[in-house]
């Protein structure tokens, strides 16, 4: 532990070395440099490059600037020379008023790195000023008894300029009676004193008219005049005396104005008028004069206006006590303000930088000083910041702070820090100071566009309108400005034989997707491609999102009939025996619909019949069956017209004619008719076999086999029964109803000619949407031939 402890104290005094090294190298002082006053603005000071031992270039790249007290713009500094010039003609009574030396604080600061120079300019003082009397006719009463060497003050004349360039002497015109003796006061100043050489006899010379003068020490010197006049009065020979010469009082600077200061007291030896005492402020200054006041009866010394410890420390002015005979004494009154908290500290902020990019630590954001104008603790002052700020005081060299970055801030999270600099002093009470800046972060293109969703799914009717708006996608970025402003775009599929570019396009600026051309659900039924998100940002940051569209089936398609089929020029003829029972199967209309849903859902009804209430249809299946028993009364050849309807929305329909021929016996598996031909019968009697083959059987290769046989021998003369050329058909279900299930979209083919004939089932149209969705290689064709001639 003690081992450890000595390490810990180690660290500790090298720490404090580099610091006490890092302060005393940005702490270093230049100077002090020296001006006349009133010197013209642009004159030259001193070579700031040369004493800093910066280069021109150096200069700039280190961006060296002048910060003067208050901000002050006494001084300018000339980068491309170095040269330290005055901005400003100096007066230095302005400046300083009785104070010497009269000294400016300014620094020098660089920036790269930061650098705090400290330096000051003493403004010298020219003979600018001539000696000026207050009152430029002066009485003064001397009694005849006077002794010889009495000393008579006199009012002394006012200098602006200080040292050498003040009063320096004084003189009076000729004359055998006086002579003047100058002397000085304990603030520097000087004053003439009248001394009598000679005895004065009223009833010889009542009256003497002499002249006194103030000469300056300047070079050449100036100076200025006042009238003496003195009056030769009868004998008074005893002056007021105060009881102590010296009075010193201390009040604080927040005195009241009428606060009592100090009661002066004189007393004189005579009586009557030549006892009678008043005081006045003897030749006090024009801030004297607005400071103090004095009762001439009592004696009281009162405050005119409030006094400031920061601008005066103290007041020392002479107090005359005048009898009625106008002889005077003096004492002196010495006033000390103490000084009391009452200037709140102030913050001069030298640099400031704002916004500030976000993501990079240790930033430099504001460089800035701290003064306080009381004295002692009053001047003490304490700099703080919020808690909760990713941001650091450091203090520099003589209460200057820099405010920095803590850690490396997110602008997502937070773009702008109002930070308070608080500033609070030691005296008591303690007063403290507030500065407000506002810190805004700079984006950085750091966030991707992100979707609202990962996927859409997307739906819209078939046969729209090209450039049909079908949906939205929309990103989201974080960032802002350009680095938020997001672009979409289609992206390449992964299927290349999707059509993507023929199908949809999308608005670049709003994720508007619109279709280009009218979509058919039974070619495409589905589709999906990905659509990305770009930013404007450098580098350009991206996402991406899959969009699913689902093609929604219209009611375009009419019901076709498959069986029977109708444009043969002697349509099939169902044969039903006569002794058949209510219900007996006749036939079975097979129908299919192009569309999906309830828009192939199909219905059938009876629309005609040549004896009603003898033949029914089935609504769900379209089988057609006796409703009642048959009997030798009805006729044998009956004509049904029977509708398809399917469920869309409007419904479309189609119709087919049945013919039923009643039959005695059946007990073959064909009958011919006396009036048919003989591949006529056959046409009939394999029409039945078809009817009873459809109601039970469910295979599709068997339902195409008697579809084709039923066609070919229906048509009679003519090659099929169906026009020639391509429709759109269904893989199909006939063992339960007459609807044809749809499970897949084939393209269905007859083709007829004088010799043969072809029923073809090519490969199913299908899209390359879904993913789901069977694909089969080649064409799957169907072929029966027959070689019978028609």
């Amino acid at each position: 532990m003690e081992i450890g402890w000595m390490s810990n104290r180690r660290q500790r005094q090298v720490l404090l070395f580099f610091v006490l090294l890092i302060v005393s190298l940005s702490g270093a002082e230049l100077g002090p440099y020296s001006v006349v006053e009133e010197m013209e603005r642009g004159s030259f000071v001193a070579n700031l490059g040369k004493d800093l031992g910066l280069g021109l270039t150096e200069m700039s790249m280190r961006g060296v600037r002048i910060i003067s007290q208050g901000n002050k713009k006494h001084l300018q500094l000339k980068v491309q020379t170095g040269d330290l010039l005055i901005n400003e003609q100096l007066d230095r009574e302005e400046l300083c008023g009785p104070t010497e030396p009269c000294v400016l604080h300014f620094q020098v600061l660089m920036e790269k790195p930061l650098e705090i120079f400290q330096a000051e300019l003493r403004v010298r003082d020219i003979n600018d000023h001539s000696p000026v009397f207050t009152d430029r006719e002066m009485t003064v009463k001397i009694l005849e008894n006077s002794p010889l060497g009495n000393v008579f003050p006199l009012e002394n004349a006012l200098d602006l300029d200080i040292g050498s360039n003040n009063v320096q002497n004084y003189t009076i015109s000729p004359n055998s009676y006086f002579r003047v003796l100058t002397r000085k006061l304990r603030d520097g100043r000087k004053y003439p004193e009248l001394v009598l050489d000679r005895e004065l006899d009223r009833e010889q010379e009542p009256e003497l008219i002499l002249t006194l003068k103030a000469l300056d020490g300047g070079s050449p010197p100036r100076s200025g005049t006042a009238q003496v006049r003195i009056e030769v009065v009868d004998t008074n020979d005893n002056a007021p005396e105060f009881e102590q010469h010296l009075y010193k009082v201390q009040i604080p600077e927040n005195s009241p104005i009428d606060s009592l200061l100090v009661t002066v007291s004189a007393s004189d030896l005579d009586s009557g008028v030549n006892g009678k005492i008043s005081y006045t402020l003897f030749q006090p200054s024009e801030d004297i004069s607005k400071t103090l006041e004095v009762n001439s009866m009592t004696g009281e010394i009162r405050l005119r206006k409030q006094v400031d410890f920061e601008r005066i420390l103290s007041y020392e002015v002479d107090i005359k006590a005048t009898d009625g005979g106008g002889l005077s004494g003096k004492c002196t009154l010495l006033v000390q303000v103490v000084d009391v908290n009452d200037n709140p500290p102030e913050v001069t902020m030298s640099a400031l930088t704002s916004p500030i990019p976000e993501n990079s630590p240790e930033i430099i954001v504001a460089v800035f000083s701290v003064s306080d104008s009381d004295s002692g603790e009053n001047g003490k002052t304490v700099c703080s910041i919020q808690d909760d700020l990713p941001f650091l005081l450091k203090p520099s060299v003589k209460n200057f702070y820099t405010l920095v970055t803590e850690t490396a801030l997110d602008r997502e999270v937070r773009a702008e820090y109002n930070i308070t600099i608080t500033v609070t002093d030691l005296g008591t009470p303690r007063l403290k100071t507030e500065h407000n800046i506002t810190v805004l972060v700079a984006d950085v293109n750091d966030n991707a566009p992100n979707f609202t969703q990962t996927s859409y799914t997307l739906f819209v009717r078939e046969n729209n309108s090209p450039a049909l708006h079908i949906g939205s996608v929309s990103a989201t970025d974080r960032d802002s400005g350009t680095n938020a402003q997001v672009t979409y775009s289609l992206l390449p599929p992964q299927d290349a034989h999707l059509p993507l570019a023929s199908l949809v396009s999308i608005n670049a600026d709003n994720g508007h997707l619109f279709a280009l051309r009218a979509l058919d659900y039974e070619a495409l039924q589905a589709f999906e491609f990905r659509v990305g998100a770009a930013d404007a940002g450098s580098p350009a940051l991206s996402s991406e999102a899959l969009v699913r569209v689902v093609v929604v089936d219209d009611n375009d398609n009419s019901p076709f009939v498959l069986y029977p089929l109708q444009n043969g020029s002697a349509p099939c003829t169902e044969l039903v025996p006569r002794a058949a029972e209510a219900g007996h199967l006749v036939t079975k209309v097979v129908a299919v619909d192009g569309d999906s849903g309830q828009n192939a859902w199909l219905s059938y009804q009876l629309l005609k019949a040549t004896e009603p209430g003898l033949f029914g249809v089935w609504a769900h299946n379209g089988e057609v069956r006796t409703a009642r028993l048959l009997s030798d009364r009805d006729a044998p050849k009956h004509r049904l017209v029977v509708l398809v309807k399917d469920n869309g929305e409007p419904p479309l329909s189609a119709s087919v004619t049945l013919h039923v021929l009643l039959v005695d016996g059946f007990s073959q598996p064909y009958l011919p008719l006396p009036e048919a031909a003989p591949d006529e019968a056959q046409a009939d009697s394999l029409t039945v076999y078809l009817v009873i083959a459809l109601a039970s059987v469910s295979s599709l290769f068997l339902f195409s086999v008697l579809l084709f046989i039923a066609v070919r021998l229906c048509g009679r003369r003519r090659a099929a029964s169906v026009p020639e050329g391509h429709f759109l058909g269904h893989l199909v279900d006939v063992s339960g109803t007459g609807t044809l299930s749809q499970s897949y979209q084939y393209e269905v083919c007859l083709m007829g000619d004088s010799g043969t004939s072809e029923f073809k089932f090519p490969k199913p149209i299908i899209s390359n949407f879904p993913p789901q969705s069977i694909r089969r290689e080649g064409e799957e064709t169907i072929s029966f031939r027959n070689n019978l001639d028609f």
